[in-house]
């Protein structure tokens, strides 16, 4: 059974940083697209970031460019984001989600995604 779980989400003040992890069981990375969104409340589910099963490939929304890290640790089974300079606005609950892609395909859809964590509060305060 493919399992997603993230961790290391909390409360920081805005400039601070924050490093999500998603671990996966039932399946190895180097099969699957991994990707990170969030959701606000009353708005819809966007795309931070994603990394394709070879590692080769990374894409990041705009607002995460420059703030933002994804990276796979093969060794643990994890996906972490490394998130910097946080913003308010970055504040969401956010999901890691798995898909068997290429080896150098990501996506930033939700809808391409079949496999999803549980969420992880991530609050930036003012």
């Amino acid at each position: 059974e493919v399992q997603l779980v993230e961790s290391g989400g909390g409360l920081v003040q805005a400039g601070g940083s924050l490093r999500l992890s998603c671990a996966a069981s039932g399946f190895t990375f180097d099969n699957y697209a991994i990707g990170w969104f969030r959701q606000a409340p009353g708005l819809e589910r966007e795309g931070v970031s994603s990394i394709s099963s070879s590692g080769g490939s990374t894409r990041y929304a705009d607002s995460a460019k420059g703030r933002f890290t994804i990276t796979i640790d093969n060794a643990k089974n994890t996906v972490n984001l490394q998130m910097n300079s946080l913003k308010p606005e970055d504040t969401a609950v956010y999901y890691c989600a798995a898909v068997r892609a290429p080896l150098f395909a990501v996506s930033m859809r939700p809808t391409a995604y079949r496999y999803w964590g549980q969420g992880a509060q991530v609050t930036v305060s003012s």
